[in-house]
């Protein structure tokens, strides 16, 4: 058995509290992303012959698919990104290369990595970061020290009899006696800092500032796309300047617990481990595959079509790429590719990259009833969304089951009357519901707003029965 993992019914469920429906498309990510889990148990011999089952899911915008991908690798807790296929073009023209979105995968999953490095020593960090705000308040600040009270200076030669030991001690009573103050003082600070009565005080710190902020100008996707970063490169011939930067104490610990956290985490162990990361773990979501999905027809080449197909297809089969941090293989990386396919066919796509999406699933349009679901079922519903927004107004908002059923039959009416754009439908839907309420809410607070059916056709039966009015509106 494989521990500490979720089975493909525990993902679906996860999934299912967040998207609405699409039971298939649930159940292909589900299975993908147990296989991981599987082939991580096998023989290490075996093990990397297993390659991913990427997933093409075909439906129109707004049902789920990017959701779906997104929720699972939260569950997973994997390097996600989304891409749009639309924005390559093939190597050699302007526009961005394929590779970008594996360096892109690999920026996602060092911040993730560095994230978590830091949430580790996050307490050592501000200890020591409440040690330094103490030197300053305290008065032991490296630039406060130079104004120290010096302590007495023994003369170098003593008149005849003089009491030499008599001097020293008077000199170490006078050492000790400051000792003391600065204890009672530092002490005293202390408890004023851990009490927060010293939040608002301001005091100047030094903070770095790297000379090349200047230089921004200068787009980086070039060298970015060769796997070099202009900054490490000239960052010895332009050293970051330290400045003097007057804040508060709240401030000032944010500032110095980040820059004690970064010399407590080793980044070359973050690089190492945001690489393996990518290459087990790492999900590309390839959003708009049916924009590209053409065959040449003897009209020369097309640089942002088939050209980025045959561009895409070895990133997918598994090849490796440079980055910044080191190379990539990204030949056990989950790929799910998503679009429409109204005009264009997945069988469009050129030959190999069919092969390489061996598990396809159709996403269903949304139904009056699944309207409503999505209204109030998900952890994240709108209802909820938009009750506690208010909430914060002092305004209670009520909906009605009626009024529920009539946003979704609107909603339905509309998708079927214009374009089709699912449940992003529900989010213009209930702005133009909500916007005379969300406008006055200060005005009017505190109230209880209960909206019925009747509210809901006042609202936005005129703009929905407009079938030209609702192009624009809705």
């Amino acid at each position: 058995m494989i521990e500490g993992e979720l089975t493909p019914r525990q993902i679906v469920e996860q999934l299912d509290k967040y998207i609405v429906g699409q039971s298939a498309a649930k159940r292909a990510v589900a299975i993908a992303l147990r296989n991981r889990a599987r082939r991580r148990a096998i023989p290490e011999e075996l093990r990397d012959e297993v390659i991913p089952k990427n997933i093409l899911m075909i439906g129109p915008t707004g049902v789920g698919k990017t959701e779906i991908a997104r929720r699972l690798a939260n569950l997973a807790n994997a390097p996600f990104i989304k891409v749009e296929a639309t924005k390559f073009t093939e190597v050699g023209y302007v526009g961005r290369d394929v590779d970008s979105m594996v360096r892109d995968l690999v920026e996602t999953s060092y911040r993730m990595v560095e994230d978590e490095f830091y949430d580790d020593v996050w307490e050592e960090a501000e200890r020591r970061a409440d040690d330094r705000l103490l030197d300053i308040l305290a008065g032991r600040a490296p630039a406060s020290r130079a104004h120290a009270p010096s302590l007495p200076q023994l003369p170098m030669a003593t008149p005849e009899g003089a009491d030499l030991d008599a001097e020293r001690q008077e000199a170490q009573r006078h050492a000790e006696q400051i000792r003391q103050q600065e204890e009672r003082v530092r002490d005293f600070t202390r408890r004023r800092l851990e009490n927060g009565e010293l939040e608002d005080q301001e005091i100047e710190i030094e903070v770095e500032e790297s000379s090349l902020q200047t230089m921004q100008v200068f787009s980086g996707a070039g060298l970015e796309e060769m796997g070099f970063n202009m900054q490490d490169m000239l960052g010895n011939l332009f050293p970051a300047k330290r400045v003097t930067k007057k804040t508060t104490v709240a401030e000032a610990r944010r500032i110095m617990s980040y820059q004690e956290a970064e010399k407590l985490v080793d980044q070359h162990e973050v690089a190492r481990e945001a690489l393996e990361r990518v290459e087990e773990n790492g999900i590309v979501f390839l959003d708009e595959l049916d924009k590209i999905a053409h065959r040449e027809g003897g009209h020369g080449p097309d640089v942002s079509r088939e050209g980025v197909q045959r561009d895409i297809l070895p990133i997918i089969e598994g090849s490796t790429v440079m980055t910044k941090y080191g190379p990539v293989d990204t030949s056990h990386m989950l790929f799910i590719a998503a679009g429409a396919f109204h005009v264009s066919k997945p069988s469009d796509l050129i030959p190999e990259l069919q092969g390489r999406f061996p598990i396809r699933v159709e996403l269903q349009s949304l139904s009056e009833e699944d309207f409503r679901r999505i209204l109030v079922e998900p952890q994240n519903a709108l209802v909820r969304q938009y009750t506690e927004l208010l909430a914060t107004e002092d305004i209670r908002l009520e909906f009605t089951p009626e009024a529920l059923h009539e946003v979704a039959r609107l909603a339905k009416v509309v998708n079927d009357n214009t374009e089709n754009i699912g449940a992003r439908r529900l989010y213009t839907m209930m702005e133009r519901l909500l916007d005379e309420l969300s406008f006055e809410a200060p005005d009017v607070a505190p109230q209880r707003v209960v909206v019925d059916a009747k509210y809901v056709a006042d609202k936005m039966g005129n703009v929905v029965e407009d079938r030209n009015l609702s192009r624009y509106m809705l």
